[in-house]
C-alpha cells in the first residue's frame, strides 16, 4: 500500500509541475528563470515524447494535456492493477 501511495503522489506532484509550466508559458519568462529551469527539467522527459505523436497546432501545445490524460490513466490505472492483483 505505501508504495502505491508513493508512486500516487510522485505522479499528483508531475502533473501539477506540467500545469504550472503550461501556465508559465503564456507569460514572458525568461528561460534561464530557476523556476522555469526547475519546471524545463523534470517535465520534458514526459512532454519530448508526447510531442514526436501530438504535434503543436500554431501556437497551441497539447502536448501537456496529452502528458497528463496519459499519467492519470494509464499509470493510475496500471498502479490500482498492481494494487488489487491477488498474489
Amino acid at each position: 500500500m505505501s508504495l502505491f501511495l508513493l508512486l500516487s503522489r510522485v505522479i499528483d506532484m508531475l502533473t501539477w509541475a506540467i500545469i504550472f509550466r503550461a501556465i508559465l508559458s503564456w507569460f514572458a519568462i525568461s528561460p534561464s528563470n530557476p523556476i522555469s529551469v526547475f519546471l524545463t527539467r523534470v517535465t520534458e522527459p514526459f512532454l519530448a515524447p508526447v510531442r514526436r505523436y501530438i504535434p503543436r497546432t500554431g501556437t497551441l501545445d497539447l502536448a501537456p494535456f496529452a502528458a497528463i490524460v496519459l499519467l492519470q490513466f494509464v499509470i493510475k490505472g496500471l498502479l490500482s492493477y498492481l494494487l488489487v492483483r491477488p498474489g
